[in-house]
């Protein structure tokens, strides 16, 4: 009763004072800005892309002083130059992109006339890494739009290896042609693909596991979730299995889901936890409600998905859904297990436009501001380590080099002696390597690692055990 009490006590501290704590800070101050940022992504060897809405990617080194970026790839030509939410929306890097140079962008572009939104794969060059070949494109995906707004647009490989992509419910309000409930249709929904095969009449191939997979009800196959508004940012977060999705709202709710696999999230039938059409009676029991709602108060009107904390320098933060509201600038962390009442904390009030949220390699979370055209790094208490959460064990944690090819060392901080176990895990999450358990005295230290000869190149992860603890990194293995 009385570490319940204490909890409570610092849960209510955390909330009350988060704003005196949390900060933003610059990430690349000598940079030009950049414009309508809504993507910012950092590949294992530690260079960071960062994508402009009218059809621009740059590449930036990963130096904090730098003033120099590089043009990956102008797709301003063919991307929708008009509409708040048209435009190049969503990048994505192979897990094999080391060997074979793949990735994928989502965008809408204009058709004889027709809004639509195109998903396809690119190659970068084999003689400059910075460089991306604009003819090499294969369209995966083109999908005709009735309406300008409700385009989705991200897109993110799982740890299962398949390619996951947003659609919108093809716009205007309130759904009118009721796309999100219509499984004949990929409006409104998640998608789920694998882009390494390919089916009949298709650049890609259906994944046997996708929930309507040969369904004999004329189902799309590619539909691994529905009944979604506009989900604008979603997120993976390995160490739980949880996909986490920020759906827009409609005039009322704002809503944060937990995506499983062939389940209905509602959207037009209710809005957040609501109904919304028909005004009651809209929930027969089928349907999948939100783990989190928020109104439209405080000029709070516009969802922006984040990530869930991974990182080491802001231990009250381990394990807490990062997210914002793109209108009002405001940052909040969302405590959810599925067991306990959910909480959420105000962290920051920006006044920023937040158009996304980027994950370093060391877990470390940064904000996107669309109109400054900037990428600011969360920072947390200043001089103080902040709430640390029960059985926290591992300070921090840093691999090097990464990407690798024979062998890797890894710095880690020990809170207390304990044992640790390091295992090596692939994208379906499989343990392929592992470290022998040995008990470690608390403090800095460091572990080489011999990396087995058999592993394939590829995205793999390190999962570092000490306690009850786990913290997941990505690893890079180049050929």
């Amino acid at each position: 009763m009385k570490r319940v009490f204490i909890l409570s006590l610092c849960l209510l501290w955390a909330h009350l004072s988060s704003q005196a704590q949390y900060s933003l800070s610059n990430a690349f101050p000598n940079l030009p800005t950049f414009s309508l940022p809504i993507e910012v992504l950092q590949v294992p060897d530690g260079r960071w892309f960062f994508v402009q809405q009218r059809g621009l990617i740059f590449v930036v080194a990963n130096d904090s002083t730098t003033n120099q970026r590089k043009t990956f790839l102008n797709l301003s030509s063919i991307v929708s130059q008009s509409g708040s939410e048209t435009g190049l929306l969503g990048l994505a890097f192979h897990p094999n992109y080391s060997s074979n140079r793949f990735f994928y962008v989502s965008y809408t572009r204009n058709i004889s006339g027709q809004l639509t939104s195109i998903v396809s794969r690119f190659t970068t060059s084999s003689t400059n890494p910075d460089s991306a070949l604009p003819n090499t494109e294969l369209v995966l995906i083109s999908e005709s739009q009735p309406f300008s707004n409700h385009n989705g647009g991200q897109i993110l490989f799982g740890p299962d290896g398949f390619l996951y992509i947003s659609l919108g419910d093809g716009g205007s309000g309130g759904d009118p042609g009721n796309r999100a409930q219509n499984r004949a249709l990929v409006l409104g929904k998640l998608l789920r693909i694998n882009v390494d095969l390919t089916s009949p009449g298709l650049n890609y191939a259906i994944p046997a596991s996708n929930p309507y997979f040969q369904n004999s009800s004329g189902w799309r196959q590619e539909i691994f979730a529905w009944g979604l508004r506009n989900v604008w940012k979603f997120n993976f977060d390995l160490p739980t299995g949880r996909i986490w999705a920020a759906d827009v709202g409609q005039n009322l709710w704002e809503e944060i889901s937990i995506i499983r696999s062939g389940e209905n999230y509602g959207w037009r039938l209710m809005e957040g936890n609501a109904c919304f059409n028909p005004t009651s009676n809209c929930n027969n029991g089928t349907l999948t409600l939100p783990v989190w709602v928020y109104n439209h108060s405080n000029n709070d009107v516009s969802i922006t998905g984040g990530f869930v904390y991974r990182g080491s320098a802001i231990p009250a933060l381990i394990g807490r859904y990062v997210y914002g509201d793109f209108a009002s600038g405001r940052v909040w962390a969302l405590q959810y297990d599925s067991i306990n009442p959910t909480t959420n904390s105000l962290l920051i009030s920006s006044n920023k436009n937040i158009s996304g949220f980027a994950q370093g390699n060391n877990g470390e979370l940064y904000l996107i501001s669309y109109s400054e055209g900037r990428l600011f790094r969360i920072n947390g208490p200043a001089g103080v380590s902040g709430i640390k959460p029960l059985n926290s064990e591992i300070g921090s944690l840093d691999i090097f080099p990464n990407p690798a090819k024979d062998q890797i060392q890894i710095r880690f901080d020990l809170i207390k002696a304990q044992k640790i176990k390091l295992s090596l895990l692939d994208l379906q999450g499989r343990e392929v390597q592992q470290h022998s358990e040995q008990f470690r005295q608390a403090g800095k230290q460091q572990i080489p690692w011999a990396l087995d000869s058999t592993l394939r190149p590829g995205v793999y992860y390190l999962r570092f055990s000490a306690g009850k603890e786990k913290v997941i990194r990505k690893i890079w293995i180049e050929p």
